[in-house]
Parts: structure tokens; sequence; C-alpha cells
């Protein structure tokens, strides 16, 4: 392996954050290397370090001689020209002659995959297809290192799974910044974690993520273990200091360096392991209607297109259904239907009376980049009102990570996930029977999907959702309605079984796929925790049956038998319930 590039003690600060200390970090040929981290841990900067267009406090990179390295921001915009134009301007300074850059730019046209009937220009282009432009124009360049900045951001389904294919077919040597946990599986195999939690301020771990995610775990776990023995070194030396020095013999100064060196060490310790993930938790109205939302034979088109045909579901009380389809297959438009934003061409949607229905729009979520955190957070003055509590906006910004000290900042400055936990913030303000989420994910990193996914599984109301997070769609979604087939909208019960009905759709569309969203449900996280407990409750409880037994036996005194009879049936009631809950359970796994 040749080393590329090595940042050497990187650190770099935004006005009083630190985003991260100390930072070196080199990069090898075959490298492919995804960088991991908190939303706010200075991930995209490092990049931009990396690329010469910001400069760290402190520190340096040094590359290898000549190394072309090629960078995919964030954002991709272009201007009105015609996109052969974007990618012919792109090799302006190459020696070729016009013959060989023609040539180049049609067969990199051919792998973007554009269809006839694109665009005239760049700047018209979708978001998506924006980013597949912005990938190819430095992939026609042959870098020696290509960097992305969340790459799979904008992309559909079909787009990232595109970037998959060209990443590992294309180039042999790329970082990229992701929280999309499948593509990390997919394409890297080394992964850094930026993360104060660590000693480094980062964790580097080769081969997969899933390798990764085991390594930290086990590293995690010893550090826990570190601070146990550091605070029962603590307890003794505060113990030896607190004697009187003839207690001590003598008060010796290299014992009480060593001592202050313990309390040191455990203070950092404690603060590494200390890490919090954002709160979520969506507010419920706690309605038992069985239906909460019936839709029959739901048409719509837009213009001349037909987006969608024939579309019934039922959403009842944990419901979670994802919405599947290609681009233009109208999964918005129905979310906006459910809300009465549009109105279908044909068919009915029944709701149950007072239905509160809370949509999450991620184009509408945007704030202006001048109002400060405290007045996104909290709008309406100093409190918000969550379930009925009235929680000062010190305490409501800390449960999503912020400190009281930038309440006074403009959001602007501050990072896109950072962003998106505001939206979320939002959403957790209203109360719903059924949540529409249209992509909730964007630049939030993974402790925070973790923590989103969870609260999802666990909202006993129905849920919508629009996501390009595999993941997410796994650990979450109970069935798929996928779209863009104009002959039949099919339910599928999981994202594994919709992929192979893409590969063979003529062999998985079949009735069992076209089954209701609540055939068979999945057991929620709550749910799997209870039923993993049923079993020891029952045991306590005929232990307890048992031993009132054998009181009976010995007890004279009327009262007390009449009591402990009382106690036995309604002991053995609770058993027959849980055995009843148990199947309830068993019949859902």
């Amino acid at each position: 392996m040749t080393l590329l590039l090595n940042s050497q003690s990187l650190s770099k600060s935004f006005g009083t954050k630190t985003l991260f200390t100390d930072l070196s970090i080199s990069i090898f040929t075959k490298d492919r290397l995804g960088l991991i981290g908190p939303n706010g841990s200075g991930k995209s900067t490092f990049l931009k370090i990396l690329t010469g267009l910001e400069n760290p406090d402190s520190g340096e990179v040094i590359s290898k001689k000549g190394l072309k390295i090629g960078y995919v921001s964030q954002s991709c915009e272009f201007l009105s020209i015609p996109i052969e134009q974007v990618l012919m301007d792109a090799l302006a300074k190459e020696n070729l002659t016009d013959y060989d850059k023609q040539l180049l730019v049609e067969t990199w046209l051919s792998k973007m995959e554009l269809n006839r009937k694109h665009p005239a220009t760049a700047d018209l282009l979708s978001g998506g297809w924006k980013k597949r432009l912005s990938v190819v124009q430095q992939l026609i360049l042959s870098p020696d290192l290509l960097l992305l900045d969340e790459p799979t951001n904008h992309l559909d389904l079909e787009g990232i799974l595109w970037l998959e294919k060209l990443l590992i077919r294309e180039i042999s040597s790329y970082v990229l910044v992701s929280h999309d946990r499948y593509f990390l599986q997919n394409v890297v195999n080394r992964l850094i974690e930026i993360n104060p939690a660590y000693p480094k301020g980062m964790f580097a771990v080769d081969g997969s993520y899933a390798n990764f995610l085991a390594k930290k775990e086990q590293f995690l776990q010893g550090q826990i273990q570190q601070e146990r023995s550091l605070a029962s070194k603590a307890r003794r030396e505060e113990d030896w200091l607190r004697q009187t020095p003839k207690a001590r013999t003598t008060k010796a100064q290299s014992r009480i360096d060593t001592a202050s060196e313990v309390f040191q060490n455990l203070t950092l310790v404690q603060d590494r392991n200390r890490q919090k993930k954002t709160d979520i938790c969506f507010s419920a109205t706690q309605r038992e209607t069985n239906k909460l939302l019936v839709a029959k034979n739901l048409s719509k088109k837009m213009g001349n297109k037909t987006l969608f045909e024939h579309v019934d579901f039922t959403l009842s009380p944990k419901t979670r259904m994802g919405l599947m389809g290609p681009n233009g297959s109208g999964k918005t438009t129905l979310l906006r239907i459910l809300v009465k934003e549009l109105l279908p061409d044909l068919g009915t949607i029944k709701e149950a009376d007072g239905i509160k229905i809370v949509y999450f729009d991620q184009h509408k979520t945007q704030i202006p980049d001048h109002v400060t955190l405290k007045e996104a957070l909290s709008p309406n003055g100093d409190y918000v009102s969550f379930r009925g509590q009235s929680i000062h906006v010190n305490g409501w910004c800390k449960r999503f990570l912020f400190s009281p000290d930038l309440l006074n900042m403009p959001i602007g400055s501050l990072s896109g996930g950072e962003k998106a936990r505001i939206s979320i913030a939002h959403l957790m303000l209203k109360q719903a029977d059924i949540l529409l989420l249209d992509e909730p994910t964007n630049d939030l990193d993974i402790p925070t999907l973790e923590s989103l996914e969870e609260s999802l599984i666990d909202f006993p109301g129905a849920i919508v959702l629009i996501t390009h997070d595999r993941c997410m769609l796994d650990r979450v979604c109970n069935c798929l309605l996928s779209l863009g087939d104009l002959n039949q909208a099919t339910l599928y019960p999981d994202y594994a079984q919709w992929q192979a009905a893409q590969k063979n759709p003529v062999i998985l569309k079949s009735k069992e796929n076209k089954q209701s969203p609540t055939a068979k449900p999945k057991l929620s996280y709550l749910e799997q925790k209870e039923y993993q407990q049923i079993e020891k409750k029952i045991e306590v409880l005929e232990e307890e049956i048992k031993q009132l037994n054998q009181l009976l036996e010995t007890t004279t005194n009327t009262n007390d038998l009449t009591e402990m009879c009382t106690k036995i049936a309604l002991k053995e009631n609770q058993i027959e319930q849980l055995y009843l809950r148990w199947q309830t359970l068993e019949q859902k796994k």
C-alpha cells in the first residue's frame, strides 16, 4: 500500500465550538474509507481541509507528490448549460484531443444512466440527477483519491444502488462521509468515527461496517470497565488522603501526585462514557380505533402523466407502511392526498372521527438562517408545551443535544444534522394518530437515526414513511406499498421481498404479497421486551401461589384463610392473562 495523504494533529474550531483536536488520519491506496460521527463533529470540515478549501487552526496535511484529488460536496448546483457541456468543461485542462474528450463525455453519460427525456440544461435536473452529475464530473478526471460528502443525500433508492456499483467498479481509493448504514456496509473496507467518546477523538477499524460495530461495542465495554477500575482506585486514594499525616506515616508527594492523576483520568473516562443520544418521543392521542384510515381505489394524474391507480390500503394502530417506487411514482403526492393538500382523481378515503394527522415535509420545515436556535426551538417564548407539561427552552434544547450557551446562535451556523434535529423537535410537539413522514432521515447522524427508529417502532398510532434509508425500512416498517406499476399497487411484508420482486416481478407479485398491511405485524421493541419477560413473571407468580398454598395448610384463622384464598385467585387470574398475552405476541412473531 502507498500512502496517499496524511493529516497530522489537525485541530479546528468555529467560535467557541471545538470540532476536533489533534486529529491524525492516514489514507492509503485501495482505502475505501467511511467517515462517520455525531452531527457537528467536523466530518465535512475535515474533508474540506483535505481538499484545501478550509485551513486547520493547527496541524498539517501532507499528500503524495502529484496526488489528484476529486471532491463531491453535499450541495450540487450547476449553471444553465447543457449537461454534456458540464463534463466537457471539467475536461478543459486535460491534455486530450477534442475527439477523446467527446468520447469520454459520451462514455460517462452512459454510465450516468441519464434517460433520453432529461432536461435541456443541468440547472433543471432534479436533486438526485444533480448528485449523479457531480459524482461523474469528478470521476471523469480519473482522480487518485475521491472525497464524497454525504453522496446519498438527494438520491432515491435506485440512485443509491447505482452509486454503490459505480464506486466499486470505477475507483479504488475514496473517503466518504455517510450515515447510510447499508451503503457503508456495501462500499467501504475501513471505518473511522470522529467522536469525543474515544481517547484520541477517533476510532478506526479495518473491515466492514458490521465488523466496526462489533469492535466498537467491545471497545466501549472495555472503557466502562476501565471507569470502574479507576473509580475503585480513586476511592482508595481518597481514603488515604483523608487520613491524618500521622496515620499515613509520611505525606509522600509522589503518592499525592499519583492520586491526582487517578482523579484526572477518571474524570476523562467518565466524560467519554457519558455520551448522550437525542431523546426522541412522538406524542400519540392513545386512540383505540381499529381502523384509523381506509383508502380505496385511489388514482392520481399530474398533467398528462398517471402517477398511480387502484391504490388500496388500511391504516390501523401500529401499521408502519413504507412507500416504495422510483422518482415520479407519486409517493409524496400520496402523502399530500392523505393530508388533504391534494384531492385524488378517483377513489375514497374514509377517516375515523376527529383523526389527527401530522405531516413532516422536509422541504417545508426549513427555517431562515438568521433565526436563533432559541427562536427555532421555542418560537412562542421561553417555554414549550410537551405532553401537557411546560418545559423551559434550556431543558428542551438539551434533549436535542444543544448546549443552552448556543441558544442565541443563528441556525445558519449549524450543521445539516443539527437543523434536522430542530425539525424533529417541532414534530414531537404535535399529537398524532397518524404520522406522515417524507424523508425524515436527511442529514441525521447514526445515533439520532437509531433513536428515531426506536421512537417510530414504539409509536402506538399509524405511520406512512418515505425514505431511501434501507436500514430504517427494515427496522421500522411492517409493510411496504410499491408504487410505479399502473396495473397494481402491491403490498410487501418487508424490504427483502420488495427487492426480490424488482428482480423477478412475475413470481413475487402473488396473492401473499397483496395482504392487508396489518395482517402480519412485527413485534415492536417494547413488545419484544414484554414477550421476553412474560415467562419470568409467570414463574414468580407460580412460586408466590405455592408459598400461599403452604401457608393455607397451617393457618386456622378464618379471616386470614379468606384473604389468602383471595390472593391466590387474583394471582391465578394474572397468570391466565399473561398466558393470553403470550399467545397474542407469539402469533405476531
